[in-house]
């Protein structure tokens, strides 16, 4: 009797699992939805996503279309993979999706959601925002920062030539990580701190917080096995890293107290002094201010070194376009020191480089919002509360818009148009598009145009030949939010001479 029962029960739940989609579907035939693959119960499509999300989701677009609609869990995801939809949304109705969906990670980091990256689009968010573009990120700072950029360039080379000396190998992507890492902590926090100088690897901790919003975890998307997140320690995981990059920050902040300077030396200075000035519409307290740091090295270290990792994998992978670069660079900086911010400028295909690099390699290949009321897109009908994918890795290799060549690496395609990075053009937007465009872009591009600068015209490059012969650098991705190189990029550096 109790075998009957118990076959019973497990038949009643397994018929209601299965029926379930199916009854949903019924409901909403009168809806005209996108093309959707079918999903499984309780998962929905979850089991599709692969370790690197946006080449599954390319995969399935190309047989369900540009416009598809998943299941994670029980969350409805829509997934743009053109540049029209994506103009649809960026632009015609940016002010819907203008939010960003929440996440256990940012529930955690980001104390919800109260920072710039991943906050609500309002009134809080505009003026956060513009906090730290009046002060840090618009053109005129950008360029104050020019001596620091140089002098930061410069110890990096300086290892270079090191290596050169005693024909030793050099881990380039550990090196633009440490360059993007002191920069950011020099300009923020006044000094750098690493664990070279004796202090807090606070660039380990910003990497390993990031890696956790790019992971799809049970509980943002099937709340009932949540349980599953908790037991593989990730939770807790999550939470002590957290508790250490807090305590790093609030121990600046407290120094900057401290130190009371009367001018401003450094970011944190610059929002002290806004914070005790109460003339100001915008009041954030010790708490904001942490999350606005945050946001800072979240957005400014991984995704810069990233960039720049890529983009030496290919010229390292495609000597002529290096040889070509380098022609450009030595035509502008004839003298024999480092390339100026000056030099850089004047450089043209540096430029085009710089462009193919973020077209192929995106340092956030997909980025996601939030549909805040039911909208129409291209005929198809999208509720209130769908999540939004554009897949941007998929965008950007798109041969209807490319060319039969998309998927290669080329810059001199991108003479004579005139795509920017600010996505106003809806095939080219490394940065996102529209009102939730990265605000740091400036920042980003002059650190890496001059960097790069400096990598080419001072050196030349090998990688260690592989099993199979192969002298070029692979092309293997890690997974998370910033795919950077999966394997460090090793190189054998040798000065180039005149």
């Amino acid at each position: 009797m109790e075998m009957i029962l118990f076959s019973l029960c497990l038949s009643t739940f397994l018929a209601f699992l299965f029926l379930t989609p199916l009854l949903k579907r019924i409901t909403t035939s009168k809806l005209k939805l996108p093309p959707s693959p079918w999903w499984l119960p309780v998962i929905g499509n979850l089991h599709q996503l692969g370790l690197n999300p946006h080449r599954s989701l390319h995969s399935l677009s190309l047989r369900y279309g540009p416009l598809m609609l998943l299941h994670f869990g029980r969350v409805p995801v829509l997934v743009v993979s053109c540049p029209d939809v994506t103009n649809d949304i960026t632009k015609t109705h940016d002010l819907k999706f203008s939010y960003r969906p929440k996440t256990k990670a940012i529930n955690i980091f980001m104390k919800g959601g109260r920072d710039i990256i991943f906050g609500p689009y309002g009134e809080d968010w505009k003026n956060m925002k513009s906090v730290c573009v009046v002060h840090l990120l618009n053109n005129k700072m950008v360029r104050s920062f020019e001596n620091l950029r140089e002098e930061e360039i410069k110890v990096m080379t300086d290892k270079l030539e090191e290596a050169c000396s005693s024909s030793s190998s050099v881990n380039l992507s550990k090196l633009l990580m440490n360059l993007t890492n002191d920069v950011i902590c020099r300009i923020t926090l006044g000094r750098k701190y690493n664990s070279e100088e004796g202090g807090i690897d606070v660039k380990n901790l910003v990497m390993t917080s990031s890696e956790f919003f790019g992971k799809f975890l049970f509980g943002d998307f099937i709340p009932s096995l949540a349980w599953i997140d908790r037991i593989r320690g990730i939770d807790d995981k999550m939470k002590d890293i957290n508790n250490k990059l807090d305590g790093f920050l609030d121990s600046m902040v407290q120094e900057h107290v401290d130190a009371d300077h009367e001018e401003p030396s450094d970011f944190v200075d610059m929002l002290l002094w806004i914070q005790r000035d109460k003339t100001k519409r915008f009041q954030f307290d010790r708490s904001d201010l942490i999350l606005i740091l945050k946001d800072m090295f979240f957005s400014g270290t991984a995704t810069t070194a990233s960039q720049l990792e890529w983009t030496m994998t290919e010229l390292i992978r495609h000597p002529e376009c290096m040889k070509k670069l380098q022609d450009e660079i030595n035509s502008v900086s004839t003298h024999n020191s480092n390339v100026t911010e000056k030099d850089v400028e004047k450089m043209n295909y540096l430029d085009c480089v710089i462009k193919e690099g973020l077209r192929l390699h995106p340092s956030a290949p997909i980025f996601s919002r939030l549909a805040s009321e039911d909208v129409q897109l291209k005929g198809y009908d999208i509720a209130a509360g769908t999540q939004v994918i554009i897949n941007t890795w998929a965008l950007q290799r798109n041969p209807a818009m490319w060319g039969i060549d998309a998927e290669e690496y080329r810059p001199e395609r991108h003479f004579g148009t005139n795509l920017d990075f600010n996505g106003t053009n809806s095939k080219f937007v490394p940065f996102g598009a529209g009102r939730r465009l990265c605000p740091g872009i400036g920042f980003s591009l002059v650190l890496s145009k001059l960097t790069l600068a400096n990598l080419a015209k001072r050196f030349t490059y090998r990688v260690e030949v592989g099993p199979g012969g192969d002298d070029k650098p692979d092309l293997v991705e890690a997974s998370g939010i910033d795919v950077c190189r999966k394997f460090p990029l090793v190189v054998f550096p040798s000065i180039v001479h005149a």
